[in-house]
């Protein structure tokens, strides 16, 4: 009995050989993936381990008879779209049976298979390591993905995007902006001379393009990266959709870094009534939520106050009709909502706002969480100015207090609050 076929559904042991045809056996696993990860090392190690067995027998023709069947088994399952770390570890065991063997000639044909499957791991290992902060680590990772797909695929290819993208974004964080821009161009060009003008696939790199150049400063060229995008969506999807809208906030982004404030407001108000008619768009969606801040403050910026306090208003309600008083958005929009009635020195509709926020985050995070203190210390400004002098005392040093124990006593939190209480 051949024991042991290779599947990524599974590896199972029970297939049957009848002279020299093999079989493999195929079934589905109702188990949870740690378990069946579990299971499938177990059985490469069987796998192996007869091998091994076979050799020292002498059984060779047995031996290649086995190889052959898992090796048939797992192409048809990347013929059939597998193309995970469980097909490159079972080609590995396999090759390492065909190197115990001494058939190098077979080694070659499994690691011309294997090689494909290396690319998509390194990418995927590429962004963890990204993920967690280890830059470097991941810069390593996506040199050798580029290296293999431009081996494989040449220095044109379409496979190459996602790698560079993902180096872009390693070495943004990294502060290498310069070469991120030019992996970003990279892409960009790759997309071009492979696709039409308009296709969707460069929104990704052009997005990220963008963002970094915003970091930079250099909003002229962001702003073009965003107003491509606009173009690209309005062309593909008409000028009246939401992915409109939403490149719309990105462009304005670009504008008021700029310091263009009224081409910023028009372009976030004709995103906000986009979004705001999207089918696919609540009223209490984030995105929404987020776009009605942002143009809030940009209008208490440039002195119009009140329809930004409106719009303030507006997020407070829609929070508290569709989530409730005691979500975590719902403090923000009310300290939202007092600081913009406290630019306007209305401290009797700031302390009403305040306090009601104060005692859902203590009931939410507890009274000694550092998180709680914005919310207070705004309030003992507010009390202050209201005369209140010796409330506004007490919650400044319980402040100190809490911050003292949070961030230690020669942290920038807590001189913070000492000037606050001085």
């Amino acid at each position: 009995m051949f024991r042991c076929y290779a599947t990524t559904e599974s590896l199972h042991v029970g297939g049957t050989t009848r002279g020299n045809q093999s079989s493999s056996v195929v079934s589905g696993s109702d188990k949870s993936q740690r378990e069946h990860l579990g299971d499938l090392e177990t059985q490469l190690e069987e796998l192996f381990s007869e091998i091994k067995s076979m050799i020292r027998m002498g059984n060779k023709d047995d031996d290649v008879d086995l190889l052959e069947a898992n090796y048939e088994a797992v192409r048809e399952e990347m013929i059939a779209g597998g193309k995970t770390v469980e097909e490159v570890v079972i080609l590995d065991v396999i090759a390492l049976g065909y190197m115990a063997i001494g058939d190098f000639k077979m080694i070659e044909s499994v690691l011309r298979e294997d090689e494909p499957l290396l690319d998509s791991i390194l990418t995927h290992m590429g962004s963890m390591h990204s993920a967690l902060g280890r830059f470097e680590n991941s810069m390593l990772l996506y040199k050798r993905v580029l290296e293999i797909t431009e081996r494989n695929h040449g220095v044109n290819s379409t496979s190459l995007v996602m790698p560079l993208l993902g180096m872009g974004k390693a070495l943004g964080s990294a502060g290498r902006a310069t070469k991120a821009i030019d992996m970003y161009h990279r892409a960009i060009s790759i997309l071009e001379s492979n696709m039409r003008a308009k296709s969707k696939e460069l929104v990704a790199p052009l997005n990220a393009l963008g963002n970094l150049l915003i970091e930079e400063g250099k909003v002229e060229d962001a702003g073009t990266a965003f107003l491509r995008i606009v173009g690209i969506y309005t062309k593909l999807y008409g000028k009246d959709d939401e992915r409109v809208g939403m490149s719309m906030c990105s462009l304005a982004n670009a504008k008021c870094a700029k310091g263009d404030a009224e081409a910023a407001i028009d372009l976030y108000r004709n995103a906000l009534q986009m979004l705001e008619h999207s089918e696919s768009k609540d009223l209490d969606d984030t995105i929404l939520e987020k776009t009605r801040i942002d143009l809030a403050e940009l209008l208490h910026v440039v002195g119009i106050e009140k329809k930004g306090l409106q719009l303030l208003e507006e997020c407070l309600s829609i929070t508290k009709i569709y989530k409730g008083e005691e979500y975590p958005s719902f403090v923000t929009h009310l300290t939202n909502l007092a600081t913009s009635y406290f630019r306007s020195k209305n401290y009797v509709e700031v302390e009403r706002l305040l306090r009601p926020g104060l005692r859902i985050l203590k009931n939410t995070v507890g009274p000694d969480d550092s998180s709680i203190t914005f919310t207070m210390l705004q309030l003992a400004v507010t009390l202050y100015n209201l005369k209140q002098d010796e409330e506004a005392e007490q919650l400044a040093l319980e402040v100190l207090r809490i911050r003292e124990k949070a961030f230690g006593d020669a942290s920038l939190p807590v001189r913070e609050a000492l000037e606050c209480l001085i």
